[in-house]
């Protein structure tokens, strides 16, 4: 039951924040947007180091100096599987009028939830990663550092909820087709996060690869797609303050609940 409370605390976070746009009636301000995409984004490189590089790297300690290996291989492959979902599903950024992937005739609120749907695949992977540890009896990975990472990606899937659900409601949806349409964005979330407890299980030795698998796949989202839409326009500080923020306090979530 704590396993499947854990792959569902991402979930709710996303689902919180597109409920949002049942309330408000105009759209963010630019610069509420860059401070809330910054925080997404420093919370998802502080939780890619603190809660699976660094757990991956203990793990493989027994290699001794060649403990980096599976953490590097991992993590290129989570960049690398982050690239081939972004040329093989047709998607669109917010803030941008150009398609990626595929040429295809989707609609464009759909193609907005499609590019937060891809890069919340990791999420939940991240999320089945660390309570597939927990379930094998891994000694690096802890109940409360399991809930500390799920906890963490709910605080920044709020506002990654509320931001797509936004431009959905602007393309002329209704309140409560583009609550669902955000929420739906996320519950891949406990889907990634469930198949991967359920492949772990018969795969414990690859487990440090699978936790530097998932932190590639989301440093891969924040350069690819978090920082540049949080410098958009005008030039500011305030998305690099949101990333400090997010950055502190999912390393003080880790460090303290860890």
């Amino acid at each position: 039951m704590k396993i499947f409370w854990g792959l569902m605390i991402p979930f709710i976070g996303t689902a919180a924040g597109a409920a949002c746009v049942l309330f408000m009636r105009d759209e963010l301000k630019p610069g509420i947007q860059k401070a809330l995409l910054g925080f997404a984004a420093g919370v998802m490189v502080a939780a890619s180091v603190w809660s699976l590089l660094i757990p991956a790297m203990d793990m493989s300690a027994h290699m001794g100096k060649f403990a980096f290996i599976p953490a590097a291989a991992g993590f290129l492959l989570g960049i690398g599987f982050l690239l081939l979902l972004d040329r093989l599903i047709p998607h669109m950024h917010i803030g941008s009028d150009e398609t990626e992937g595929p040429r295809c005739t989707l609609d464009r609120s759909v193609m907005l939830i499609l590019a937060v749907t891809i890069h919340n695949i990791p999420e939940g992977i991240s999320s089945g990663a660390v309570f597939a540890g927990l379930l094998t009896g891994n000694a690096n990975v802890t109940v409360t550092g399991a809930f500390a990472l799920a906890i963490g990606i709910a605080i920044q899937n709020f506002p990654e909820g509320f931001i797509v659900s936004l431009p959905v409601r602007s393309e002329g949806r209704g309140r409560k087709k583009a609550f669902f349409y955000g929420a739906l964005s996320g519950i891949v979330e406990p889907i990634a996060g469930g198949i991967t407890v359920l492949l772990a299980a018969y795969i414990t030795p690859a487990l440090p690869y699978l936790l530097a698998f998932a932190a590639g796949a989301m440093i891969y989202v924040v350069v690819e797609e978090l920082v540049p839409e949080s410098a958009e326009g005008e030039h500011s500080n305030i998305g690099t303050i949101g990333f400090a923020a997010g950055f502190v306090l999912m390393m003080i979530l880790d460090v303290a609940l860890g």
